[in-house]
């Protein structure tokens, strides 16, 4: 199997480490020349430092050897995957495609595998997420994953393909569940940020986070999705994860604005575009999501932190 990633970030530049590590050939295609140049002159890239990639990576700035691939992962952000897919439609059908970014389209509504399905329908659909860092795959740290696809003996073919010694991958047919447990929990990892970021406390987290979890809970049921998948590594794992580390970009950008803060504007964070399409269906589909719909209007602007935390804590008491 000839895999090919799409992506030449810190995420698509570790899944490509790891697997090149385990003996396997993998294609790594990425649109900055600069990402390329650095990987075939120096055997690194800047977005993810002291990491040296092997010889077995081949990349390039050309599309073609991508799409020569069987299994590509698909590693560039949620909002530019429609584009990615529609553009080169005919040479990816028939393949697997694996979504690795998490977040949902604003114009579709979808998460990544169900945007795949939407566009490519001839494609295989695939998801990839779970509680992990660019870095530490990269290293070979011990990381576990979810792989989704609703085709499960595919799925049972990809599990193989892209598990290595130290990434494990569990398998599941729920790929609703899966692609929003990793938008929804960038959400609130945005929120985890801005109550440490305004400095509300740890306390104050741990209640974001319990309370936000069910909120996840809530969308991903109407949508489709599984409680049991949300309670696994794709939802409640990699809610954890991002909500309590700064190696998170979106926590990260909750810190920003919880400071007041001014932050990177080239840096990919999947969470403020999300915020935005959860309120919107939220307000569609009568849904009860008051954190999601507060981060949305912090990140617009359209709030303030305080008039934020008032809104959160006016809300009816009630039984957990």
């Amino acid at each position: 199997m000839k895999i090919g990633i799409a992506g030449g970030g810190a995420f698509g530049t570790a899944l490509a480490v790891a697997l090149a590590l385990n003996g396997r050939q993998v294609t790594l295609w990425a649109r900055g020349g600069d990402t390329v140049d650095q990987i075939v002159r120096f055997r690194t890239n800047s977005r993810l430092p002291n990491i040296e990639i092997p010889p077995s990576v081949e990349a390039s700035t050309e599309i073609a050897p991508l799409l020569t691939c069987d299994t590509i992962l698909i590693a560039i952000p949620a909002q530019t995957l429609p584009g990615f897919l529609a553009e080169h439609r005919d040479s990816l059908s028939g393949k697997a495609l694996v979504a690795c970014c998490k977040g949902i389209d604003l114009t579709r509504m979808t998460g990544p595998a169900t945007t795949i399905q939407d566009v490519v329908p001839g494609a295989t659909a695939a998801m990839l997420t779970g509680p992990s860092f660019a870095a530490d795959i990269a290293k070979g740290l011990p990381t576990a994953l979810t792989l989704a696809c609703g085709d499960d003996a595919q799925g049972q073919v990809l599990q193989k393909a892209l598990s290595t010694n130290s990434l494990r991958l569990y398998r599941t047919t729920d790929t609703v569940g899966a692609e929003l447990g990793g938008a929804l929990k960038n959400v609130m990892a945005i929120a985890s940020g801005i109550a440490i970021g305004a400095g509300f406390g740890e306390s104050a987290r741990a209640a974001l986070i319990t309370r936000g979890f069910p909120e996840m809970q809530r969308l991903a049921l109407q949508l489709g999705g599984e409680a049991d998948t949300l309670a696994g590594l794709s939802g409640f794992g990699d809610l954890v994860l991002t909500c309590t580390s700064d190696q998170s970009r979106n926590y990260r950008f909750g810190l920003s604005l919880g400071r007041n803060e001014s932050f990177d504007k080239t840096t990919t964070v999947e969470g403020a575009a999300t915020a935005r399409a959860v309120k919107q269906l939220a307000q569609t589909r009568k849904i009860d999501m008051p954190i999601s719909t507060v981060v949305a209007d912090l990140v617009d602007g359209h709030t303030d932190i305080r008039t934020a935390l008032d809104t959160l804590l006016s809300r009816p008491l009630k039984e957990e």
